[in-house]
């Protein structure tokens, strides 16, 4: 039996901050979410990593079942939903976990910001202050829905991610060695415009270890622009 490459990626945030990106990317307001829309981008996330072989913790699943559960009682009529429900939005205790959740989250950005201008007092490379000034740091779900928009002009063609004729160690070897030469590239240029979605989701596999080993890291110059990805 062919031995298949799953990835672990237990540094990586959870459902909340994945809906966060969500409404982010989509221009939502927080307070205002369309459950029916941001239910189906969830679940195709969701489809998308468990196509990575992303090893996926249950509380993504749980709060897919939850997605799915507000989803069905805003589509009830008014006239039979219950009558103790009558003045309740269903969405509201999502939006409070959302709004607690991304006050925390902003407050850790603020620490880790001034962390990063004190430690400027000390002596660094000349060219990694040039990069951190001009560049954002990105989540890594918007990592997945740029590698989302690579795959829709792939091939058609699909199969396992297979040891034998696809090797994510080779790959990697192949990023690091860019890396060791350019220091910085481009995320699209990983990506040979011809090749098999097989090919292109080694690669994304191979960036992902990158990231997780701290080798590497990824930002934008501005938001919603190109990716870029920073040797450390």
């Amino acid at each position: 039996m062919k031995e298949t490459y799953e990835i672990k990626l237990p540094a990586f945030s959870g459902p909340l901050d994945l809906l966060l990106s969500l409404i982010k990317e989509n221009e939502i307001d927080i307070y205002d979410i369309p459950i029916a829309f941001i239910t189906s981008q969830y679940l195709q996330y969701l489809d998308l990593m468990k196509e990575l072989n992303l090893d996926i913790a249950g509380e993504f699943i749980v709060m897919a079942s939850t997605l799915i559960y507000i989803k069905s009682k805003t589509l009830l009529p008014i006239d039979e939903q219950p009558q103790d429900d009558e003045d309740s939005d269903p969405r509201l205790e999502l939006v409070q976990q959302l709004i607690e959740y991304q006050s925390f989250r902003e407050t850790a950005l603020a620490l880790k910001e001034r962390e990063q201008q004190y430690s400027s007092i000390f002596y660094r490379d000349p060219q990694d202050i040039t990069i951190s000034k001009t560049l954002i740091d990105i989540s890594i779900y918007d990592l997945i829905s740029a590698f989302a928009a690579v795959l829709k002009g792939s091939s058609a063609k699909t199969g396992e991610i297979d040891r034998e004729t696809l090797t994510v160690k080779d790959m990697i070897s192949m990023i690091m060695q860019r890396l060791d030469t350019e220091i910085k590239i481009d995320f699209l240029s990983l990506f040979i415009e011809n090749s098999t979605k097989i090919e292109k989701i080694v690669t994304f596999l191979a960036l992902l270890e990158i990231l997780k080993l701290g080798h590497a890291s990824v930002k934008q110059e501005i938001i919603f622009g190109n990716i870029i990805i920073i040797k450390r």
